[in-house]
Order: C-alpha cells, then structure tokens, then sequence
C-alpha cells in the first residue's frame, strides 16, 4: 500500500466566488479544474453554511447513534425495501472485507410504487425513509439539510459545465425534478487492539458529486500519485469529490478518486456525514462532446475491479 504522507495538500476551494466579479468567477472556475483534474477532492468553504447549524446536524447524529441498540434495530435497513435505514458495525463491506463503522442512511423521501407498477430494479429504491420515533424532530432537519447539500451540489454542476466548456444546463435533463439524493450518518467507533482499522476501505462514490461534513477528528484519506494523503477536518469546510458518473460524462477528463477511512485510535468516536448526488434513477448521463484541447486530456472512465 502506498506511504501516507504526515500532511494533507487538498485545495480550499471559496464557493462564495461565483456571487463575485468576473475575474472572481474565473479564480473560481480555474481553480475547481485544478482540483478536479489533479486531484479530484477538495476543501469547499464560503457555501453559506453557518457554524450554529453544522454543530445542530452533527447533534442529530450524536443523539442518533447513542440511542439504545433496540431503537436502532428498529429502523434497520433490514426492515426497508427501499435501502433506507441502520446499520450495525460491520454490517457493510469493502473489498469483500466489514467496514467498522454504523451508518443510517436516508434518500429521496417518496412514496413506494405500487408492486404491480414496478418494472426495473431500480425502481424498489423509490419509496419512504425510516426514522426514528425516539427523535420526533429529525426527519424535518435532516431532509432540509439534504436539500441544502443538494442545492450546492446543483451550484457545483454548473460550475463543472463552465470548467468543461459546455452550455448551461448541460446536465439539467439528468437531474430534472429532482436529483437522486442519499446521505450517511456514520460514526465510526474507535479501532480496537489487533484490529484492521478499516473504518470504511478503499472505494469511489458513484454519483456526480459527494459532500461530507466531518466532526473533528481525522481519518479520511485521499490516493494520489504521491500515495495516500489525509483530509483532516478544516472548520466550517465540507469535503467535495467527484463522483464515477461525472467522471464517465467527461470521458476521464474530470477524477473520481480512490478513498479511505482509518478507524480513529482506541477510546475516540469520530462521526461524518456523507451526501451523494445522482442522476435521477430513470435519467440517462450525457456523454459530453469536449473540445479537442479538453479531449487531448481525457483518458477515459477507468474501473474498478477489486470493488464491483
């Protein structure tokens, strides 16, 4: 495995840019290439997040994952034909091994179709989320920030269809309605003596985008050429990567990178929140016609096949 560098070099990327001038808009747009080519992760500040309600959503997921393990199984992803709710540590694998870490996840808040009308697999995904009865209050908090992580998803579309020289509105058809949304809370409970350490291995999100909100301990690593780096928590910033789907619609041109968590040490719990944004289920990506400077760059989708 490569050597994990004692420092991180993501980019910081300030959203707030692209309310600025023109020449501020284009800081922004060359720097989001940077990051997306050499890269693929990077910091997100100036998103207009406030510090009062980062530290409300990490509560939600405090309280969550302390509640006794009976009101946890009761909203068990077990339970839920939609792949919606929580579960235990080990529960998930990566590279055929358990990733120690508990997650609950919730998605698009829809209503299940009738038996009779489903045709295609992916059909089953569209349905209600779980929620526990312990916390009344957070299913209406933990929605509305979903649509908040997903309207600056949207926002860093966009973007990418300026930094990809396409017209505006490129991917609009894919995300028409509304985009496919999915979030984790995670906790991951701290490593124990002799243990892999492998809060969740090494893998690439599938969607267009993902935004993850960390506490403040570290674990998330980055591969690079250089070999893997960290992405310590940085106050007030969210973590931004691109995901497979934008990385097949710019044929390679833009990265989806490899990542990791390790397990924080023994004794430490470190909790996250992952966002992923999607293509609607029933859309089709665009395969994006680049300039030929752009083209020249592209080195096509790659695969994974150590992690189908």
């Amino acid at each position: 495995m490569p050597h994990t560098r004692d420092i991180t070099a993501l980019p910081v990327l300030d959203l707030s840019l692209l309310e600025g001038t023109v020449a501020q808009r284009q800081v922004f747009f060359e720097e989001l290439r940077n990051a997306a080519r050499d890269v693929g992760f990077f910091y997100l500040t100036g998103h207009g997040i406030d510090s009062e309600l980062l530290s409300q959503v990490q509560q939600h997921s405090r309280q969550f994952f302390a509640l006794p393990d009976a009101d946890k199984a009761a909203v068990g992803m077990i339970n839920s034909p939609h792949f919606r709710g929580y579960n235990q540590v080990g529960a998930e694998l990566t590279r055929a091994r358990p990733d120690l870490r508990e997650q609950f996840d919730i998605m698009n808040e829809a209503q299940a179709l009738p038996v009779a009308h489903i045709r295609e697999p992916w059909q089953r995904l569209i349905g209600p989320n779980q929620w526990p009865a312990a916390l009344p209050e957070m299913k209406t908090r933990l929605l509305a920030w979903q649509d908040r992580l997903s309207d600056i998803t949207l926002t860093l579309l966009d973007a990418f269809a300026e930094v990809l020289g396409q017209p505006a509105g490129v991917f609009d058809e894919s995300i028409r309605g509304a985009p496919y949304q999915h979030m984790k809370l995670i906790h991951y409970p701290g490593r124990e003596a002799g243990g892999s350490g492998q809060g969740v291995g090494a893998h690439k999100d599938p969607g267009y985008l993902t935004l993850v909100m960390q506490d403040d301990h570290s674990g998330l690593e980055v591969e690079t050429a250089d070999g893997w780096i960290p992405a310590p928590p940085l106050p007030g910033a969210l973590v931004v990567n691109i995901g497979e789907l934008l990385e097949l619609a710019s044929d390679g041109y833009l990265k989806a990178t490899l990542h990791r968590v390790v397990s924080p040490p023994p004794g430490v719990s470190r909790l996250s929140c992952a966002f992923f944004m999607a293509a609607r289920l029933d859309a089709t990506v665009p395969l994006l016609s680049l300039s030929p400077e752009l083209a020249a760059l592209a080195e096509g989708p790659q695969s994974d096949p150590a992690n189908p």
